[in-house]
């Protein structure tokens, strides 16, 4: 019995393809980072700290961490926090909010 030859792109072409496929996005994605272009700013938003110049996401990281910090303490307070049944999350995501919120109205991004 012969086998049936199967139609179509072997693996060498769909390998291919699946790469240029990844540069095609990895590099599409990427275009709007470049300084110069349209509508792009020339830069990351960068605060002198002490002399030296730290990225704005940072900052915003770290009000987000310590604004976490706080609304736990408020949620202990008023008993919120013994609700949660998975509190790292909750706070995770308060977090993550936090630092948002402060990015876009800090730097409008």
């Amino acid at each position: 019995m012969s086998r049936a030859r199967r139609i179509g792109p072997g693996r060498g072409a769909r390998r291919l393809a699946t790469r240029s496929t990844i540069l095609t996005l990895g590099a599409g994605s990427m275009a709007g980072c470049a300084p110069g272009a349209p509508g792009a700013p020339l830069g990351a938003p960068a605060i002198s700290l002490f002399g030296a110049y730290f990225p704005a996401w940072l900052l915003c990281a770290f009000i987000g961490v310590i604004g976490a910090v706080l609304v736990r303490v408020v949620f202990i307070r008023v008993g919120l926090d013994d609700m949660f049944p998975v509190r790292l999350p909750v706070y995770v995501a308060v977090a993550v909010i936090i630092g948002l919120l402060v990015s876009f109205f800090g730097f409008g991004r």
